[in-house]
């Protein structure tokens, strides 16, 4: 941190006696106390360190050695307390601490506390009189720019005026936060605080409205200049040049440039180097050679950054012969290229495809003990990507990591790893992202999954999986500074390898931070799915499904079978049933035996409705393949009452093409006395003309009765007569019996009747044969 000393010849140091005077009234015993709560805490951040401007640099270095470190608070403290002498104090172990000065500690109270009146009051207590240099130096180590303003505002209600150095100083932090209204508005009251202006401060506000891209602004403020008497030199119009160039403004250049001759003003080396410079940049490439010209014709000889600045601009708009050209002159003039000069060729060179002519400059550097700068690195590494040549790639990452230089561009990390992965070469890969580390270069999601995209192709999974494990240890993913995304083609195939291999459990952890970086991938849910299944986590597996639901990501076969079977495994059926009617409302038409597998064991539990249910959905989805499981789904149903869903479901396999066994059924329930189950039943199939034998029919019939329930047989009995059907006799005398003796001798005498007119149709049916017989 740079601290600037007063230049004033009364002034002898910050600390001089008169301070030091003032610092014995404040030390007291009560302001001891006041200051040790601010002295003994460390500052948590250094502060900004800025160079000293050229006009006060001689001044601050020659009284660099009159800047004294403010006094040992202890020894206040021992003299305030007991009114004597200094007390000898232990000696504390380790190094000792150089004493806070004086300007970090208002720095470090502003930083720490809200800008109040008490904290006012704090620091005039410390400080009861400011002067230039203490004042530099607090707004020097501000910790922001709010803290200088505030600071520089209040200061002069203490009876401190403000000289230019401080001004300057607080002019420059506004424009370089950009807060230029404040600026601007210290600048024109300075007349007002008895300060005079000059030309450094108007080119202060000139570069800041530059840099915030407010053009006019800046031209509107060079103009006030000549309005308030200012004078501009050759200072304020470089300014001036550069701000208006950067912005593409060649044609207002100009005008001012002609502006500028006519007034006298005489440009200068610099000012041509700038003029150039904006040339190129707008790609005016005549014009900028009529202004190199002229500065030939003026006397003024060209410079290295003069022949940089063109041999760039030509290289911009693809002129290699010019450059090149340009590169011998300036070497026949005996300026000797710099390290800039050889980065700008090379970087020409490959930007045109010639890596083997950048080669040759790079080894000329060497050559002329001319060393390489980051820049020139990053400027080579590509082209030696492009061009394939990975050993000599190799030597120069191995000359970076010789001698600490990072690259400012990152991304040709990823580069060099893609194309040694390219070239087969995935050790050295490796290698590439370890000189990252050791570089302390953040590494990123993409340089990782390069590496493991290419170990899985080689089959590798091992050191994918070890370069997996830092990902997730270091917290790769979830890094917000990182600008570039792992790609599926990395994360898909370590995803399912350690799905497969007992590992899915990490394979989760992975992929939830890819989630939380927005990542939906289809294929690496379903791989979850499967893994969970296959390790036996049917409700992990359903967790990643119900995510997977939510977000609409679409969902494959193979994941929803493996879940049913895996919950048939852990013996759930219930959840299987409910992971199977998943997999058929998102369109996945179950096989045959996952039918039978989740229907044999929903029934197989007792889950008979449940079992039904499946049935169900087999039935209307075309699957006939496990009828042989219909007939003891719908004998459990009708078992257990459930006479309804079983006449439902008999319904549905008839207009299916598949009409169970109405005998096998009826013989079982009255078997097994289900009279009523058996009566609606039978009653249900006669209503339906099925096929069923009249044994069966009998046998119902008999089960009936002996239940005591003659109506239900009487109903029975009137639809297989009316029918054309022949029953039994005994069996119709043993129901008219039972009728009149439940005195319902209507139904009996129906009954009858209808014995008897069967009987006489019977013997029509017969007389007509053998009257038919005699013929």
């Amino acid at each position: 941190m740079a601290y600037r000393s007063s230049s004033s010849a009364t002034m002898i140091s910050p600390w001089s006696s008169s301070i030091s005077s003032r610092a014995c009234k404040v030390l007291s015993l009560s302001s001891f106390n006041f200051l040790h709560g601010f002295c003994t805490i460390s500052s948590t951040e250094p502060p900004s360190s800025e160079p000293i401007s050229a006009s006060e640099g001689s001044s601050s270095l020659n009284e660099a050695n009159a800047v004294s470190e403010p006094p040992a608070v202890g020894a206040e403290l021992d003299t305030a307390a007991t009114g004597e002498g200094t007390i000898p104090q232990r000696t504390p172990r380790g190094k000792l601490r150089n004493p806070e000065k004086l300007e970090d500690i208002i720095c470090r109270m502003m930083a720490n506390r809200e800008w109040t009146t008490r904290l006012q009051n704090s620091i005039r207590n410390l400080v009861p009189q400011f002067d230039h240099s203490l004042v530099w130096n607090v707004l020097h180590g501000a910790r922001n720019w709010e803290h200088a303003l505030q600071f520089f505002r209040w200061v002069v209600k203490t009876g401190y005026r403000h000289d230019r150095s401080t001004t300057l100083k607080m002019m420059e932090i506004l424009g370089r936060h950009s807060k230029l209204n404040h600026a601007r508005c210290i600048l024109f009251d300075m007349p007002k605080k008895g300060i005079e202006w000059d030309e450094d401060l108007f080119v202060v506000l000139i570069n800041s409205y530059g840099q915030a891209g407010i053009v006019q602004e800046s031209v509107k403020i060079f103009q006030k200049m000549n309005e308030l008497g200012v004078e501009r030199t050759i200072k304020s119009y470089d300014a001036l040049f550069k701000v208006i160039m950067r912005r593409g403004r060649y044609m207002m250049a100009k005008r001012v440039f002609n502006a500028m001759l006519r007034e006298g003003v005489t440009p200068t080396r610099h000012t041509y180097n700038i003029m150039l410079w904006g040339f190129f940049l707008s790609l005016r490439v005549e014009t900028a050679n009529r202004f190199f010209d002229d500065m030939k014709n003026r006397g003024i000889d060209p410079d290295v950054i003069t022949y940089n600045t063109m041999i760039n601009g030509y290289f911009r708009v693809k002129m290699l012969e010019e450059a090149e050209k340009l590169f011998m002159e300036m070497k026949a003039r005996n300026l000797i290229p710099n390290v800039i000069s050889y980065t700008t060729m090379i970087k020409g060179y490959v930007s045109m495809g010639r890596v083997d002519d950048a080669l040759r400059l790079f080894d000329e550097m060497g050559s002329f003990a001319i060393k390489p700068n980051s820049n020139t690195y990053s400027t080579l590494l590509p082209g030696l990507c492009d061009a394939e040549k990975m050993a000599e790639a190799q030597n120069l990452v191995k000359e970076m990591m010789e001698r600490h230089l990072a690259p400012k561009d990152n991304s040709i990390f990823l580069r060099l790893i893609s194309s040694q992965c390219k070239s087969g070469n995935l050790e050295w890969g490796a290698d590439v992202l370890k000189a990252m580390i050791r570089l302390h270069i953040p590494t990123e999601a993409a340089h990782y999954g390069v590496l493991i995209e290419n170990f899985c192709k080689a089959g590798a999974f091992d050191r994918a999986v070890k370069l997996l494990d830092k990902v997730i240890e270091k917290e790769i993913l979830l890094n917000p500074s990182s600008s570039s995304e792992m790609e599926p083609s990395a994360y898909n195939p370590i995803i399912e390898y350690l799905c497969n291999n007992g590992q899915t459990g990490k394979a989760e952890a992975f992929f939830r931070d890819l989630m939380k970086r927005g990542v939906q991938d289809p294929v690496s849910f379903n791989n979850l799915i499967c893994g969970h299944s296959k390790e036996g986590n049917p409700e992990s597996a359903l967790e990643i499904l119900k995510i997977m639901n939510r977000r609409a990501v679409p969902s494959v076969a193979d994941a929803y079978r493996l879940l049913v079977e895996s919950f048939l495994r852990k013996g759930e059926p219930a959840d299987a049933k409910t992971a199977l009617d998943g997999m058929i409302e998102s369109g996945h038409l179950p096989d045959p035996p996952l039918f039978r597998s989740v229907m044999e064991s929903l029934f197989d539990d007792g889950r008979v409705q449940t079992a039904s249910r499946v049935m169900k959905s087999m039935i209307e989805k075309g699957v006939k393949e496990n009828i042989d499981l219909v007939p003891k789904i719908l004998e459990a149903l009708l078992m257990r009452g459930h006479v309804e869903e079983a006449l439902g479901r008999i319904e549905l396999l008839m207009n299916n093409d598949c009409i169970p066994d109405f005998d096998s059924l009826l013989s079982v329930l009255c078997e097994k006395g289900k009279t009523i189950a058996a009566f609606k039943l039978l009653d249900f199939g006669l209503d339906r003309d099925c096929n069923i034998s009249f044994s069966t029919c009998d046998k119902a019939l008999d089960a009936l009765l002996a239940a005591g329930k003659s109506l239900n047989a009487y109903a029975i009995m009137c639809k297989i007569m009316q029918k054309g059907g022949i029953t039994d006799k005994s069996s119709c005398e043993d129901l008219i019996r039972s009728l009149n003796a439940e005195g319902n001798t209507k139904q009996a005498d129906v009954l009858s009747r209808m014995i008897m007119g069967e009987r006489s149709i019977q013997k029509g049916k017969k007389g007509k044969k053998l009257a038919a017989n005699a013929h």
